[in-house]
């Protein structure tokens, strides 16, 4: 998935060196460039292919919250829970 990323940098950076090292080109080309061509665009392009996975991080930390708060409730009937086994009773 990195791939097309990584070779797309490769090329706006040599696109920027071109600028640069052109006789009539400027850095200030350049960094605009690198801005306009690289940076800005392959920011909104991880950003939305990275959705997903976002999506079903949130999904899963929304289940493990529930999860841990019904847990947390136990039984929900706002009682206090009895004594599991009951006192054993003497006779005098």
């Amino acid at each position: 998935m990195h791939i097309v990323p990584i070779a797309w940098m490769f090329v706006v950076i040599l696109m920027s060196l071109a600028e640069a090292t052109s006789t009539q080109g400027t850095l200030l080309g350049a960094f605009f460039t690198f801005v306009l061509y690289g940076l800005l665009p392959l920011s909104i392009v991880m950003y939305l292919l990275g959705t997903p996975g976002r999506h079903r991080a949130r999904q899963r930390a929304e289940a493990l919250s529930a999860q841990n708060s019904a847990r947390a409730q136990g039984d929900a009937g706002g009682h206090a829970a009895g004594a599991a086994i009951p006192p054993e009773r003497e006779e005098a």
